[in-house]
């Protein structure tokens, strides 16, 4: 398999093998990120398409040194936007109101463009945050919070109970709103 580095050259040559390359390395990947919010195979793979579309637009100039991350970020805001669009009667069973509710709790609201600066600061201190977890309990907040996985689904790649599941996100979401409460984020 081709390195991250090497693929982003070819988007650089702008060489259609680039994409090929991506989709060997990366299509599962993107496919279960998108998957997750859409629960639709047929529009997770077109999210998938739309997302080495817009690699496609961006590098050049970006060049991501962790191309994972670059491609599965592209990937999920595609998805959620075209999970937005379908509307409220095929959201998924409501699977990712859920997490976003359970969210909501801990993250500030509003599109102020004065919030700029704390959307940054805001980040910052996400990544502590994150950093901070044991391992386990970073691993069940990415997978719920980042690619919408339902609990029954975390709890089964872990080998855990769902209850065990819910209790580390709630302590997560407790320890992240007192975390945000600390840096002096309003909640």
């Amino acid at each position: 398999m081709t390195d991250d580095a090497a693929i982003v050259a070819l988007y650089w040559a702008r060489s259609e093998k680039a994409i090929s390359e991506t989709a060997e390395k990366y299509g599962r990947y993107c496919r279960t990120i998108a998957y997750n919010i859409l629960s639709d195979a047929e529009d997770a793979e077109e999210s998938v398409n739309d997302a080495y579309l817009a690699a496609w637009n961006s590098i050049p100039p970006q060049r991501p040194s962790l191309l994972s991350a670059y491609l599965g970020k592209i990937t999920r805001r595609i998805s959620i936007d075209k999970w937005r669009k379908r509307g409220a009667a095929k959201r998924g069973g409501g699977a990712i109101e859920a997490a976003l509710e359970e969210l909501s709790e801990c993250i500030p609201s509003g599109n102020d463009p004065a919030r700029t600066v704390e959307t940054m600061m805001l980040t910052e201190i996400l990544d502590r945050f994150l950093a901070s977890l044991p391992r386990e309990a970073r691993t069940v907040f990415l997978q719920r919070y980042w690619y919408m996985m339902p609990v029954k689904e975390i709890a089964a790649g872990l080998n855990a109970s769902e209850s065990k599941v819910k209790m580390l996100l709630m302590r997560s979401r407790g320890k992240l709103r007192e975390t945000l409460e600390k840096e002096g984020v309003e909640v």
